[in-house]
């Protein structure tokens, strides 16, 4: 006799129940993790921004481009030296760069910007200007940074000299003896973008104790022939070689310390003829002016500086 299962009705209507829950727990969660998810993509809003995006690119790059023209070519020759408000005036033009997008970019898209679209604006307007201004006011377009000494003043260093120490510092160079008198002799160099050869120079030399000043040096750079002898003649400078970047020594002294430095040395005894030079301050007062056609846009570049050159007696040690 074979028994029949039976069901119990019970079981039966708590599984149907537990089950019509879980359906619905899973239906709700469903729901919500639909609500988390990523929005939906529309690639004519996408194209929409780029293309505005790009719109600003090149309307700001123009805008740059345009002011460093202006700037170059129209603002500067009417300026005799590089004022501060050559720079200061395209900074300000910032502050246009919003209204610009507005006027000249149709509503459609300059509606879209927000603070982001302003803040790279103008930033990527301030780097075209800059980038184009080095380019038009620097070789081989242009060239206004006037003729320099390459590195101070130095004198030549001598293992029977009186000198017993020295200090170099803004611009004042104290030289320690161990005597009342001392030959010297007094070295630097010209150093320039383009024709540091053809530079006019001028050097002098004062004392309390002279009626006149001396002067070491008038015209041009290449003109004074037994000034650079004289430099190319010293095997030895008192402040020593110069360094490079991995701090080894280049075979340059620290006075000239690039290969196309145009190195000057005069001996100051001799300059003001007498045996030896006394003690004292002696003011140095170098100026060079650069001109010609390739210095553009002031037509002459002017840097003038004075030195202090101090000796003084020390006891020797």
């Amino acid at each position: 006799m074979k028994l029949k299962s039976m069901v119990d009705i019970d079981s039966a209507l708590r599984a149907s129940a537990y089950s019509g829950k879980k359906n619905k727990r899973g239906d709700s969660d469903n729901k919500e993790s639909s609500k988390k998810g990523l929005e939906p993509f529309e690639p004519q809003v996408h194209a929409t921004k780029e293309v505005a995006d790009a719109y600003s690119m090149w309307l700001v790059i123009i805008y740059g481009s345009l002011i460093a023209l202006a700037m170059r070519y129209l603002f500067m020759p009417t300026q005799e030296t590089m004022e501060g408000i050559i720079w200061l005036l395209p900074v300000m033009l910032t502050a246009t760069v919003p209204s610009l997008h507005k006027i000249i970019i149709p509503n459609k898209y300059s509606e879209l910007y927000t603070r982001g679209n302003w803040f790279r604006s103008s930033f990527l307007f301030l780097f075209s200007w800059l980038a184009l201004s080095f380019l038009l006011l620097n070789p081989p377009l242009a060239d206004i940074a006037p003729p320099t000494l390459a590195s101070g003043i130095d004198i030549e260093n001598r293992e029977d000299s009186a000198v017993i120490g020295y200090s170099w510092e803004n611009d004042i160079y104290e030289i320690n003896l161990n005597e009342d008198n001392v030959d010297i002799i007094l070295g630097m160099a010209v150093r320039d973008n383009v024709d540091a050869e053809n530079a006019n120079i001028l050097v002098t030399l004062n004392h309390n104790s002279l009626s006149n000043q001396i002067v070491l040096a008038n015209g041009s750079v290449i003109q004074q022939t037994e000034a650079i002898n004289k430099f190319n003649s010293v095997e030895n400078w008192t402040r020593g070689e110069a360094t490079n970047i991995q701090k080894e020594y280049t075979g340059f002294p620290k006075v000239a310390s690039n290969n196309k430095d145009i190195g000057l040395a005069w001996d100051l005894a001799k300059e003001l003829n007498k045996e030896n030079i006394n003690l004292g301050e002696y003011e140095i007062f170098i100026e060079i002016i650069e001109d010609g056609d390739h210095v553009q846009p002031f037509g002459k570049n002017v840097w003038s500086k004075t030195f202090t050159l101090k000796i003084i007696q020390t006891e020797s040690m």
